[in-house]
């Protein structure tokens, strides 16, 4: 994935958050009827989960790209507290 497709989907998925995110808040404060509240609600929290795994594959593919070719993924996927979990810290052999 290149710089620019990473880029429009971390955008996107910004966009996407904030739509919905602030629809909810105009939405809490209008009188509407129940049913119209628990289907946009479905909605939003649909569009929210999309929006943050776009993201994330966003975010994953612009840290692959800043990580370079020559260099390995880290084998903890960049998580506190693998090396609790068997898993060797980088730079220290067993």
């Amino acid at each position: 994935m290149s710089r620019r497709q990473s880029r429009i989907l971390i955008a996107a998925a910004v966009w996407t958050l904030y739509v919905w995110i602030s629809r909810i808040v105009i939405m809490s404060g209008q009188d509407d009827s129940v049913g119209f509240k628990v289907v946009h609600g479905v909605l939003a929290a649909v569009s929210i989960a999309f929006g943050l795994a776009i993201g994330k594959i966003g975010w994953d593919a612009r840290r692959d790209l800043r990580r370079g070719p020559d260099r390995p993924a880290d084998p903890a996927g960049g998580r506190p507290g693998a090396e609790a979990a068997g898993r060797p810290a980088a730079g220290r052999s067993s």
